[in-house]
């Protein structure tokens, strides 16, 4: 369990532990179609960032990639079908976080806001483009931001 996960409470915990795949099913499916590679790739993502050894997120990402899959199927069958639809619910769980990460201090809500962030990048550029990548559609380019998060600097 990451260190500064001691602030926080059971539900805290899971809610941080649910942000990547949330992140992984909102900017996947803002085109309307949950393409495999993506999919694929955010749980390749989660795998490398949690033997980053230059990375303070390493537990982190252990913690979420040891149930990524299920917990992506899990929610794919009970969130809405409807893009839209599930956009809006997605955004409003990730917005659960801004209290959560004001919890953490400063600088460790700083780095998790900007890994958030660069997550959903990796999502997005992982579909169309030059083999497969590097191409984002304008329904991803307008979530890849993570506007319903507080920055945190």
């Amino acid at each position: 369990m990451p260190r500064e996960f001691s602030k926080l409470t059971e539900a805290e915990k899971q809610h941080m532990v649910d942000a990547i795949p949330l992140i992984t099913i909102l900017v996947a499916g803002a085109d309307g179609k949950m393409d495999d590679n993506e999919l694929e790739w955010a749980e390749k993502v989660t795998k490398i960032r949690s033997y980053d050894h230059a990375s303070k997120l390493n537990d982190y990402y252990k913690l979420v990639s040891d149930h990524f899959a299920s917990r992506i199927n899990e929610m794919v069958i009970r969130l809405p079908k409807e893009t839209a639809e599930r956009t809006q619910v997605i955004s409003e769980e990730l917005a659960k976080l801004n209290p959560i990460l004001h919890k953490l201090d400063a600088f460790d809500a700083a780095i998790y806001y900007k890994n958030f962030r660069t997550f959903a990048e990796h999502v997005a550029e992982a579909s169309g483009g030059l083999l497969g990548f590097a191409s984002v559609g304008p329904e991803e380019r307008a979530v890849i931001e993570l506007p319903m998060l507080e920055v945190f600097e």
